[in-house]
C-alpha cells in the first residue's frame, strides 16, 4: 500500500529501534528520513514541515514516561504524529435518520461509482437495507454499471437513462425509497473547473438535503488532491472522505493529508478491485502498518468474518505450521480469496510486511485460478504427498489441465516457498497468544 511510503518509514523505524543512543543528532536523521518519505509520496510539502518540526520539538524536549525508553519514546511520539496526520481517531458512518442519505460527488474516474457499490455491500454487512439513486446524466454507462453491482446483491437501484434530469432523478429516488434504512446517490463525475456541475451539485445538494457528503479521491493524483477537495468543499459541505486506488499507489500522501485540508475524516479506503477489498479507515491501524507494526485488529476482524463460514481449523494449523500440503493449499487459496491478497494479510502482522518472498506474495486471483486447476488435474495422492510429483507426473499434470510443464513447475515452486516461510512465521510469530487468538476464532 502507498508504493514505498510503508517500506521507507518501516526501514525509519528499524533504524531508529537499533539505535544504542537517542540524541539530537539521531532524532534529526530520523525526522529527514521521515520528509523524504512523505514528500515522495506526495504529501504536501507544508504539512511535511510542520509535521518533522513537531516530532523534532516533542522528541527533544518532551521526558519520556517512567518505564519507556527515550527510543521507545521517540517511536511513540512518530506515531502520534502521523496519526494526528490522516486524523485522529476512527470515525463511522452514524445512521441517524430513516432513511439516512448519503450523496456521494468526486471527479470522473475517481472509482466513485464502484465505490459506491463496495459501501453498499459494507453496509449491508452491518445489516442494514440500502438502496442507491443514479443521477449521474453525464456518463452513458453509469446506470448500467450501477444496475450490475446492484443485481449481484440484491439491492434496489432508481434511474432512468432516458431522463437527462439529474434533479427530476433525484426528487424521484428519493421518494421511492424513503422507507430504506440507507439511500445513496450517485451524482456525475467532475472537475473542479467545470463551473456548470459544480452549480448542479448545489442545486442536487438543496434537493437531496443529505445526511453525509461523501467525497470520492484516487489515491494516485497526488498534490492535486488538496484543490479537488477544497473545490468540493466550496460546493458542498463535504462531511467525509473515501479515497481509492490506495493497493501500490505511490502518490497516496497526497490524497491522505488532504484531509487536513477540509477537516472532513476519511472514513474509508479502497485497498484493491474486488468488492470487499474495502476497509473502514482507522488512523492508529493505517499508521500500524505503515511503519510495519502490524494491525492484528483488522485482521481478527478478517479472522472472525471468515470463521461465519466454517473455514475449517485444521487447514488453519496447517497453514500455520508449514506442514501444509498441496490440498491444504487449495483451502488455503479459498480461505484467501475470502480474506484478500497474501501480501494484504501479511502486511497486518507486526514484522511481517517486507518478509514474505515476492514470488509467494505477488500472486493474483488470476493466477490462483490457474494453480487451482492445476491441482483439480491431480490424484488425491498427489495433493496429499507433493514430494511424488516428478517429471512424469508433471507432464501428466500439465496435460490434463490444459498448461504447461512449466506452469506445473511454478506451482510447486509456490508451494515450496510459500510452506517455508510460512513455517518459519508460524514459529516465530503464532505459537503464543496470537495464534492462539486467531485459532480460537475459528472454531
Amino acid at each position: 500500500m502507498l508504493g514505498n511510503l510503508g517500506k521507507n518509514l518501516t526501514n525509519t523505524m528499524k533504524k531508529l529501534a537499533g539505535m544504542p543512543i537517542i540524541d539530537e543528532e539521531v532524532v534529526k536523521e530520523v525526522v529527514k528520513d521521515i520528509q523524504r518519505a512523505l514528500i515522495q509520496s506526495d504529501v504536501n510539502i507544508k504539512l511535511v514541515f510542520k509535521l518533522s518540526k513537531t516530532i523534532e520539538e516533542r522528541a527533544l524536549k518532551e521526558e519520556p514516561p517512567k518505564g519507556i525508553t527515550p527510543r521507545e519514546y521517540v517511536i511513540t511520539i512518530v506515531y502520534e504524529e502521523l496519526v494526528n496526520l490522516v486524523g485522529s481517531k476512527a470515525e463511522e458512518v452514524e445512521v441517524n435518520a430513516r432513511p439516512y442519505r448519503i450523496m456521494f460527488v468526486g471527479l470522473q474516474g475517481s472509482g466513485k461509482t464502484t465505490t459506491i457499490g463496495k459501501l453498499t455491500r459494507y453496509l449491508q454487512k452491518k445489516g442494514f437495507r440500502p438502496a442507491i439513486v443514479s443521477t449521474d446524466t453525464w456518463r452513458p454507462a453509469a446506470y448500467e454499471q450501477l444496475r450490475q453491482l446492484t443485481e449481484s446483491m440484491d439491492v434496489p437501484l432508481y434511474g432512468d437513462p432516458e431522463n437527462k434530469d439529474a434533479l427530476d432523478l433525484a426528487k424521484k429516488g428519493i421518494e421511492q425509497f424513503k422507507k430504506n434504512d440507507i439511500v445513496i446517490i450517485d451524482t456525475a463525475g467532475r472537475h473542479k473547473e467545470e463551473q456548470d456541475l459544480l452549480n448542479e451539485m448545489e442545486q442536487l445538494s438543496a434537493i437531496v438535503n443529505p445526511n453525509e457528503v461523501m467525497l470520492v479521491i484516487d489515491g494516485t493524483i497526488g498534490q492535486q488532491a488538496r484543490e479537488q477537495a477544497l473545490a468540493f468543499n466550496k460546493a458542498t459541505d463535504v462531511g467525509s472522505i473515501v479515497i481509492t486506488k490506495l493497493d501500490g499507489s505511490a502518490k497516496g500522501g497526497g490524497a491522505l493529508s488532504a484531509v487536513s485540508e477540509i477537516g472532513a475524516p476519511i472514513k474509508f479506503i479502497g485497498t484493491g478491485e474486488r468488492i470487499d477489498d474495502f476497509e473502514a479507515f482507522d488512523p492508529e491501524r493505517f499508521i500500524s502498518r505503515l511503519l510495519g507494526m502490524g494491525d492484528i485488529k483488522t485482521l481478527l476482524e478478517k479472522a472472525e468474518e471468515i470463521a461465519e463460514e466454517d473455514i475449517d481449523v485444521d487447514t488453519m494449523d496447517a497453514m500455520l505450521s508449514g506442514k501444509f500440503t498441496l490440498k491444504d493449499m487449495y483451502s488455503q487459496f479459498e480461505m484467501m480469496n475470502k480474506m484478500g491478497p497474501m501480501q494484504q494479510v501479511m502486511n497486518m502482522i507486526p514484522g511481517m510486511g517486507n518478509k514474505l518472498p515476492k514470488n509467494a506474495s505477488q500472486v493474483t486471483e488470476e493466477k490462483l485460478t490457474k494453480y487451482k486447476i492445476m491441482m483439480d488435474s491431480m490424484t488425491e495422492h498427489e495433493l496429499t504427498h507433493p514430494e511424488v510429483i516428478k517429471q512424469s507426473r508433471v507432464k501428466r499434470i500439465a496435460r490434463g489441465s490444459g498448461m504447461k510443464n512449466e506452469d506445473v513447475k511454478e506451482l510447486l515452486k509456490y508451494y515450496n516457498v510459500t510452506k517455508k516461510a510460512m513455517k518459519g512465521f508460524g514459529k516465530r510469530k503464532m505459537g503464543g497468544p496470537l495464534g492462539q487468538m486467531m485459532r480460537q476464532m475459528m472454531r
